[in-house]
């Protein structure tokens, strides 16, 4: 191992830890809490949770096997299954991010209607499409034994078989599988996230107009008092694309690089260097850690059962309630609360 390598082993063991506490955290929120549970976001969350813990306890430890060992990490049987399950979990996390991004489109623009448009029985008819959907590139790659250690990417993953002699078939099969996974989940969260970041600025602009019509009328208003209703006014703007860009970002960030490389490598006068094929794979990994922040634990319902669970634990109170109310950002807030 150079020290490149070593760098990356590291960064998998902290990535490992993080997804692994994190993930957890989530499925004990949905257990604890009734409320999270009725709701049709926590669906989705949970099956993205399973999916990460799973990559966690599976894939990242093969990988590190791979680094540490400079070879195959397990025998062929185990390494073919793991390679299974890398292809069925990264495909079932990008389509329940895509899913939730759907139902967070329809909660900000269809509020009214968002109890009929988004009922528990699709929220399980399209987790259940997603497990198909990853199910059969899984399975289909299986039975053409595209399943193997890749030096490359030091990770059993999808690989050509031995023979070569259907090249055509995996180059076929890898750009079809990235387009209706990777690229397909692209479109629909740019398409639903830039929609509902519309919604919010059309709230955010509302609001600012309730505003200085207030700041208006109150003409002995101290000006500390104005200033900050001024910068409450910036900060309200800049919150719902901080967020959208939080969403779309790391999709991109963490699933493109990999992605790219994958369809690269199709090319005959493509030569993937082992330690990008390594950090572009520890990139999809990162996303495991980073997705129960993005969508569940920095949100303040699962702050609180948290919580709850803590001050059970401890027998104590730890989340005073706080006097703070503001009557001008209530139908904001409420919309913020929609996107996150």
């Amino acid at each position: 191992m150079d020290l490149a390598e070593i760098i990356v082993a590291l960064f998998i063991v902290v990535v490992a830890v993080v997804s692994l506490l994190s993930n957890l955290l989530v499925l004990l929120c949905f257990v604890h809490s009734t409320e999270i549970r009725r709701q049709v976001p926590g669906v989705f969350t949970m099956n993205l949770s399973f999916c990460n813990i799973l990559i966690t306890v599976l894939n990242m430890p093969a990988t590190l096997v791979g680094i540490i060992r400079n070879q195959q990490p397990f025998a062929d049987c185990i390494c073919h299954t793991v390679s299974f399950l890398e292809t069925f979990l990264t495909a079932n996390t990008m389509l329940s991010m895509a899913a939730l991004s759907i139902d967070r489109w329809i909660a900000v623009v269809f509020p009214l209607s968002y109890s009929t448009k988004m009922r528990y029985k699709d929220a399980l008819i399209m987790v259940c499409y997603s497990w198909l959907h990853s199910f059969t590139f899984s399975l289909t790659a299986l039975l053409f034994s595209w399943v193997d250690y890749s030096d490359v990417y030091a990770s059993c993953t999808l690989q050509p078989s031995r023979e070569g002699s259907d090249r055509i078939k995996f180059t076929i099969f890898t750009v079809v599988f990235h387009a209706t996974s990777f690229i397909l989940s692209l479109l629909i969260l740019c398409f639903t996230y830039l929609k509902v970041l519309k919604v919010a600025r059309f709230h955010c602009k509302r609001i600012d107009i309730i505003t200085m019509q207030t700041l208006f009328l109150l003409v002995d208003i101290h000006p500390s008092v104005k200033q900050r209703c001024l910068a409450e006014q910036k900060r309200r703007k800049q919150r719902a694309t901080k967020k959208i860009s939080i969403f779309i970002g790391s999709f991109i960030i963490c699933f493109a690089p990999y992605v790219i490389t994958r369809l690269a490598e199709l090319l005959p006068f493509v030569d993937i260097n082992r330690h990008w094929g390594i950090i572009s794979k520890c990139l999809t990994y990162s996303k495991a850690a980073s997705d129960p922040f993005a969508y569940s634990l920095l949100r303040q319902q699962y702050r609180k059962v948290l919580v709850t669970v803590v001050n059970r634990l401890l027998r104590r109170d730890l989340y005073p309630s706080s006097g703070h109310n503001s009557s001008l950002d209530t139908e904001n807030d409420y919309c913020l609360q929609r996107i996150s």
